[in-house]
């Protein structure tokens, strides 16, 4: 059962069009087997950046030439600022002439049309439609790169109202487009709205939309900046917290991600919050939600001891899987990991929340509280019920086998579960599921 392991960002690592490229090494049973390699930190699949290296190779001058010169071509043909100029001339057209490519996912000015007349278009693009480029452009849906299932209004809503609530004043978007157009449109709409937002994402397209202190092209996986040290900078200034506006982060990697791979970019975000500051922040950390699966906890608390895990169900509008309001298993698996105090972050009741006052945290109306355990246990937003065997809850479809001396699915094999997870070790998921790694 052979697996990739990630050893991390390198100095001096080989770069790819995504940026500089991750350390790998094939494992089995957990020990490291061959010879290290370089992979491209934002494609898992070989099929979207065939970017390979091993790590002892000797690359050749005429390779690497080769190699800079296919990273510069396979760049955007246009860069930010260029797109930001154009974004001027286009919001002057009179609306009869304004029109978007659906092929080329771009916006045309009218000495352009000829090249794109026989590609679909749509025409009279509204302002209303300008300030939602997320409804505009259609989604990426590879899994592992850009994922983009964009969250529902309702989770959008309620994030927003929520960050307002607890008097952030600035969002650092990390891979949330909606959650961004949504703060940028109240901003122009609502005079005494008064939160602002900048974006990170590797979605180039979104710089036809948005300035530079906007949006910056980023790579969650490596902490890419791909506009170099002008982009870093504009980054630098929105954290830069004047007259007291705190700042939070809010990020929604793919969950196909690697896990350790995101952790390192957070760290070094909130490295770079923390250096914008002249005093106190020495010990604090940079206030930040990460949504992602319950399934990931104990991989996330490995990397940020001080995140809790919020009962809040975060749906996504183009995801046929992570609705709200279905029961049982069908729930969104989707929830807030934040390093907030978890009494601080009020859930609505109207949705089926409630506050248990000994967790000193808002949970779902069916996670009881379990007096063994003394916590609300419950993941998924089921009942669990605890088992004295294991010392522990379990999910209410789960049974008690004295052979594998653990609780699990009624049917199961037993002679498969003696060892848990392949990779790690542990129980409550096979190899191909293992949050710690991503499965060749």
């Amino acid at each position: 059962s052979a697996a990739l392991a990630l050893l991390g960002p390198a100095p001096g690592a080989p770069s790819c069009p995504h940026g500089p490229a991750l350390l790998f090494v094939k494992t089995s049973q957990g020990k490291e087997e061959g010879r290290r390699f370089y992979a491209c930190s934002a494609c898992r699949d070989r099929k979207d950046c065939s970017f390979f290296q091993w790590e002892d190779e000797k690359v050749s001058e005429t390779k690497l030439a080769a190699r800079e010169e296919y990273n510069r071509n396979h760049q955007p043909s246009l860069t930010h600022r260029q797109n930001v100029d154009r974004y001027k001339n286009f919001v002057l057209l009179p609306l009869s002439k304004r029109r978007f490519c659906q092929e080329c996912q771009q916006l045309l000015l009218p000495a352009e049309w000829e090249k794109h007349m026989d590609h679909r278009f749509l025409c009279g693009i509204t302002t209303a439609q300008l300030k939602s480029p997320s409804q505009l452009l259609y989604p990426l849906e590879n899994k592992k790169t850009n994922a983009q299932y964009l969250f529902a209004d309702r989770s959008c809503h309620f994030l927003l109202n929520l960050l307002r609530d607890l008097g952030f004043k600035r969002v650092l978007c990390v891979g949330t487009p909606r959650l961004h157009e949504m703060i940028q449109s109240k901003a122009s709409q609502e005079e005494e709205f008064s939160v602002r937002s900048l974006l990170l994402d590797i979605d180039f397209r979104y710089s036809q939309f948005y300035t530079e202190d906007e949006f910056c092209h980023y790579n969650m996986f490596n902490h890419h900046f791909f506009g170099g040290e002008v982009a870093r900078e504009s980054c630098r200034k929105f954290l830069y917290e004047e007259n007291g506006e705190r700042v939070i982060m809010v990020t929604d990697p793919p969950f196909g991600g690697l896990v350790e791979a995101l952790a390192s970019s957070f760290k070094k975000l909130m490295a770079m919050w923390r250096e914008t500051k002249k005093e106190g922040h020495d010990n604090k950390e940079m206030p930040m939600f990460w949504i992602f699966p319950y399934f990931f906890e104990s991989r996330i608390l490995d990397f940020f001891p001080s995140f809790t895990m919020m009962d809040y169900q975060v749906d996504y509008d183009n995801h046929a899987l992570y609705k709200h309001g279905k029961t049982g298993r069908k729930q969104s698996p989707v929830r807030i990991f934040t390093n907030l105090t978890p009494s601080m972050i009020v859930l609505p009741e109207e949705e089926g929340y409630r506050f248990c006052t000994v967790c000193q945290r808002y949970v779902s109306s069916c996670n009881q509280h379990c007096e063994i355990c003394n916590s609300c246990t419950s993941k998924d937003g089921r009942r669990w019920k605890h088992c004295v065997l294991c010392k522990k809850c379990v999910k209410p479809s789960w049974f008690h086998c004295n052979k594998c001396n653990c609780c699990t699915l009624q049917k199961h094999s037993c002679e498969k579960t003696d060892v848990g997870c392949f990779v790690c070790g542990k129980a409550g998921h096979k190899r191909s599921a293992c949050p710690s790694l991503s499965h060749t």
